[in-house]
């Protein structure tokens, strides 16, 4: 699909309903209803499980390696998403990285509000751990909320001497309750800063959300897993994907950005549609394989 048409549906389809004023039940709806044409690669399984008593959808792309898994979080402001209505992202993700994705059906507010969408990541890893995945062949990947959820857990992981994954990966994250440098949103086909606000009092009320246990941006970073950092340079959020790089370089952990220019937020929910998404996709998919290769490969390497 033509990248303007594509921005055209976001703008029209989307960002009207992502609004503080729809009650956020039919935002999930519509989300998922959205979402549904986007196609998976071809000959991802799509299967049924549980992490931790929370359901997940696992997909398992052809050739996937069995003992590589990332554990992907949905964007949505904590509110909408849901393994449907981000099965395409995840599905090619996992096709590039060659592993089994697990999405997580985290619980969203104002239903649950913090921590229950973080308790449900954590415990979601360690059960992967349980299950025999070593830490080092695996990557927690999430887009938006679902990138505030990645790097708050390994925050939480790391407080708890939890093994680490292999690599943190974040697509247009959420990285600050309260953002102090959002653009004007005219320019960003998908998001308005009335409903980030919204969905931040959903997810932490009464909280103070500049505290480094709710915006990781301004949280001690040290010690955790390379970030790989996706961000659209048309999104309203753009600059705290670039402040998260500074801060986590600071603290002496690897962390690399990628602006895609002309791309909105979590383009990469497009992938399989919008050729730029998909290359987009298939890029962090490669990073993905290559930070979890076993380690009998990596010394003969």
């Amino acid at each position: 699909m033509p990248r303007p048409l594509m921005r055209a549906l976001v703008r029209y389809g989307v960002r009207p309903v992502l609004s503080a004023g729809v009650p956020a039940g039919f935002q999930r709806r519509w989300l998922d209803v959205m979402t549904a044409p986007t196609p998976l690669p071809p000959g991802v399984r799509v299967t049924r499980d549980r992490l931790a008593g929370r359901p997940v959808e696992r997909l398992t792309p052809p050739g996937a390696d069995p003992g590589r898994a990332v554990l992907y979080l949905h964007g949505g402001g904590f509110t909408v998403g849901s393994p449907a209505s981000h099965r395409a992202l995840a599905a090619h993700l996992a096709d590039a990285a060659g592993a089994t994705a697990y999405v997580l059906d985290y619980r969203l507010a104002p239903e649950h509000p913090y921590p229950a969408a973080l308790d449900d990541t954590t415990a979601a890893y360690r059960e992967l751990l349980e299950r025999g995945y070593a830490a080092d062949r695996i990557a927690i990947a999430g887009d938006s909320a679902g990138g505030w959820l990645t790097l708050s857990a390994g925050i939480r992981l790391r407080d708890a001497a939890t093994p680490l994954p292999a690599l943190l990966v974040l697509i247009s994250p959420v990285v600050d309750l309260a953002p102090t440098e959002t653009r004007d949103d005219s320019a960003d086909p998908m998001l308005q800063n009335t409903w980030i606000r919204s969905c931040v009092t959903s997810f932490a009320p009464g909280r103070d959300v500049r505290s480094p246990e709710l915006s990781p941006v301004y949280a001690d970073l040290a010690g955790l897993p390379p970030l790989w950092v996706h961000v659209g340079s048309d999104e309203i959020l753009y600059p705290d994907s670039v402040r998260i790089v500074e801060a986590a370089r600071a603290a002496g952990v690897r962390a690399d950005l990628r602006r895609l220019d002309g791309l909105w937020h979590v383009a990469h929910a497009h992938a399989g549609l919008l050729p730029e998404a998909t290359a987009a996709v298939a890029e962090l998919g490669g990073h993905i394989r290559q930070a979890t290769v076993p380690h009998t490969t990596r010394s003969s390497a």
